[in-house]
């Protein structure tokens, strides 16, 4: 079992900039990628950033160029090897505002777009709830 727990959320200004942190946990025999999702009020929750094992980052468009998505160790890009996740944010603009999750996926099925699926992920966080105001 993972377990996944999110903070560094809160309420910014169009425009500005927050952190969130994944903390995992929990004794593992295998190795697991992670990656964020985010859902808005009224939407489906969708792929934001996920890491690969060789360190490649994802991104979905919306996101690419303010959003950065790093480990805790910048030469290990799994879980257990890795404990926390980071998403950085940038330029936060208002349709930006969604609960953000962390999620794991056993790494043997991280490829194509292993980040971008919602219903393929073994193990989510809570969340952590992201406002932006105009």
């Amino acid at each position: 079992q993972v377990q996944l727990v999110e903070s560094g959320g809160g309420s910014v200004q169009s425009g500005g900039s927050l952190k969130l942190s994944c903390a995992a946990s929990g004794n593992v025999d295998r190795n697991y990628c992670l990656g964020w999702f985010r859902q808005a009020p009224g939407k489906q929750r969708e792929g934001v950033a996920g890491i690969e094992a060789d360190g490649r980052r994802k991104y979905a468009d919306s996101v690419k160029g303010r959003f950065t998505i790093s480990p805790d160790n910048a030469k290990n890009t799994l879980y257990p090897q890795m404990n926390t996740l980071y998403l950085e944010m940038n330029s936060l603009k208002p349709e930006d505002t969604a609960m953000y999750y962390c999620a794991a996926l056993a790494s043997e099925h991280c490829s194509g777009s292993w980040w971008r699926s919602e219903g393929g992920m073994d193990y989510w966080g809570k969340g952590t709830l992201v406002t932006i105001a105009s």
